[in-house]
Parts: structure tokens; C-alpha cells; sequence
């Protein structure tokens, strides 16, 4: 399918139905990505809970096969798979992380992180699911190492944002550390060698054609070479850096901004998540989404990225959360203050 020949639409497949509250954030179990295994994603909202979502291969529908209560005692912010998808961290104002582990079909809280001062905004686990990191309205990041018997082990706290911190993300493909902040930026972390601390190697602020308010959102493209952040500036900037140098062991390669894309949202933007074929999505406080895709004009200057589609009124109240599902079709969930999840699939107008 060519992407930009214009005859595309995003159709929604089901809205899914049961949280009571905001639905903050959605995160698909990287462990359905196989043909052979049904998709799963979780779901976390202002209500306390997180429900665990399947589709039915034979009838396509969705339904909600467990809701995880009782363990969080406030709204939970954010949810991440292991990449196995065997664990789910969710993030909670409640100031816990919890680790769930799914036993036979049933979710069990085997692990809860405490340490954060007040609400933690956000998780996220690297690429081989030894280290975790979480981050919050103290204003710190925290990176805990993954130990035997589901126990987690805080190995330092990052310190640097001046203001809450509301979301961490690793790398694809390198433990190196992302985190973005209401204090307009998005800071860099990386260690030297595997036993060495953290540190602060790149701020991406206003000085550096960074974002002028809140970074709400980060993501990275399959690649891991280019990187989206989103704002409360109504900008999304893509970011780009040599990782091959990075891969090789010859240090840390900066992030220099590429091209900055203005004009498509006209309230905050919550939400951008990069799809495996490099159609990037957002979500806002606008209700609507947008994907956009990679330019092929050629053009000598550098990089620049289009407009491919756009949803108006995907939902009735501020989108929060955009996440393309891993595995080949072309599905997208969104989750969204009116306390609803849907599913869309990108394809060809008949």
C-alpha cells in the first residue's frame, strides 16, 4: 500500500467500555505480536484499575479479560510490558510501582516499588527487561535493576528536572534513557560502562530548537535512530542521531533536532507513538488524532514529514494515550478522558 497516494482511512473497529474514569494510558504486550498468539494490550485509569484486553481470533471482537484492582489505592498513570510480556509494571499516584505477572491466565501482584515521594507519572522497561525505570512529580527518575525472584533493586536516582517528570523511555535498542518533563524538557541518560552510575549526558531544551512548554510524550522509530517529542506548545519535533557510532562503543552521539511540525493541533498534544513502518501518531487534547509519515520529496534540506490522515473527533473528550499495535496489521488503540478505548485500523477507502 502506497502510503501517500491519499485513499486512506482510519475506520474504527470497537470502542471498549468499563473503565469509570480517565483512561490514562494503553500499552500492547509485545508477546502478541506473533500471527499465532491473540493481541493483548492493558489499559490504566483514574478509576485504580488496569484491565487487561484480548481479541478473539474468531470473532475479531475485543473483550476485557481481567481488571486488576485492589492494589492501587489512586489513579493509575501508566502501564509497560517486559518484553517477554510475561510482566506488567503500572504506575500509580498512589507513589507505588507495581509488577504483575500473569500465572496461568491470572494477575498476580508479585513485586511493588516504592521510593517515589508522591505520584509516579510513568514506567517503562529496556530492551532486555533488566533494568526499569520510573519517574514523578519529586521530580526524579529512578532506574531499578531486575532481579532474580521478581525482586527489583533501585541502583540510583536521576536527578536533574527542575519539575514533574512525566514520562521515561528507554531506547529500542541501547540503555540509554529518555525522560521529558513539565519543565519543558527532555533530558538524556546514559552510563558509561555497565557498572558505572548515570548521568545527565544532553538536555533537549528551548536553546537547543527545543519544545518552549511541557514535553508530555517521547518515542522512538524502529530504527532507533529519530525520535518524536510532543508538547503543551502544540509542536511535535523529530529529533534524529547517529546510533551506529553508539553501537559501536565510540561514545555518546547527540540528538540534534530535525524539523518541527506546528499547526495540526490547536490544544495540548498528549500522546505520539512511531509504528514499525514509520507512520507516526498523535493524540491530543483536541480529541483528534493525526498520523503523519516521513516525506519522500527528496529535497536537499534535510528531513520533513506530512500530514497523512486526520481523525477529528476520534473521541468526545482529550486523547491521552496513542499506541500502535506491534504486530503486522495496521491497528492503532487510543485512550481517552471519556473513559473509552478504540480500536482503529489504517487501510484503503473501498
Amino acid at each position: 500500500m502506497e502510503l501517500l497516494d491519499g485513499n486512506l482511512e482510519l475506520k474504527e473497529i470497537q470502542k471498549l467500555q468499563g473503565h469509570t474514569d480517565r483512561v490514562w494510558s494503553l500499552a500492547w504486550n509485545p508477546a502478541t505480536a506473533a500471527a499465532d498468539v491473540p493481541k493483548v494490550f492493558a489499559s490504566c485509569s483514574g478509576d485504580k484499575t488496569v484491565r487487561i484486553w484480548e481479541e478473539s481470533p474468531s470473532t475479531r471482537s475485543w473483550d476485557c479479560k481481567a481488571v486488576l484492582e485492589e492494589t492501587h489505592t489512586r489513579t493509575v498513570r501508566s502501564c509497560a510490558w517486559s518484553p517477554s510480556g510475561r510482566l506488567l509494571a503500572t504506575a500509580s499516584f498512589d507513589a507505588t510501582t507495581a509488577i504483575w505477572e500473569n500465572v496461568g491466565g491470572d494477575f498476580e501482584c508479585v513485586s511493588t516499588l516504592e521510593g517515589h515521594e508522591n505520584e509516579v507519572k510513568s514506567v517503562s522497561w529496556n530492551a532486555s527487561g533488566s533494568l526499569l525505570a520510573t519517574c514523578g512529580r519529586d521530580k526524579t527518575v529512578w532506574i531499578w535493576e531486575v532481579m532474580p525472584g521478581n525482586e527489583f533493586e533501585c541502583i540510583q536516582v536521576l536527578q536533574g528536572h527542575t519539575q514533574d517528570v512525566k514520562m521515561v523511555e528507554w531506547h529500542p535498542t541501547m540503555d540509554i534513557l529518555f525522560s521529558c518533563s513539565y519543565d519543558n524538557t527532555v533530558k538524556v541518560w546514559w552510563s558509561d560502562d555497565a557498572d558505572g552510575d548515570w548521568s545527565c549526558v544532553q538536555t533537549l531544551g528551548e536553546s537547543s530548537n527545543g519544545h518552549s512548554s511541557t514535553v508530555w510524550s517521547l518515542a522512538f522509530n524502529a530504527k532507533g535512530d529519530k525520535l518524536v517529542t510532543c508538547s503543551d506548545d502544540l509542536t511535535m519535533k523529530i529529533w534524529e542521531a547517529d546510533i551506529v557510532r553508539m553501537q559501536s562503543g565510540d561514545g555518546y552521539a547527540p540528538w540534534n533536532h530535525l524539523c518541527t511540525l506546528s499547526g495540526y493541533h490547536d490544544r495540548t498534544i498528549f500522546s505520539v507513538h512511531w509504528s514499525r513502518e514509520g507512520i507516526i501518531a498523535s493524540g491530543a487534547a483536541d480529541d483528534a488524532v493525526r498520523l503523519f509519515v516521513e516525506s519522500k520529496d527528496g529535497s536537499m534540506n534535510g528531513s520533513s514529514y506530512q500530514l497523512l490522515l486526520k481523525k477529528e473527533k476520534a473521541h468526545d473528550m482529550d486523547i491521552n494515550s496513542v499506541q500502535w499495535c506491534p504486530g503486522e496489521k495496521r491497528l492503532l488503540a487510543s485512550a481517552s478522558d471519556d473513559g473509552t478505548i478504540k480500536i482503529w485500523e489504517l487501510g484503503t477507502l473501498p
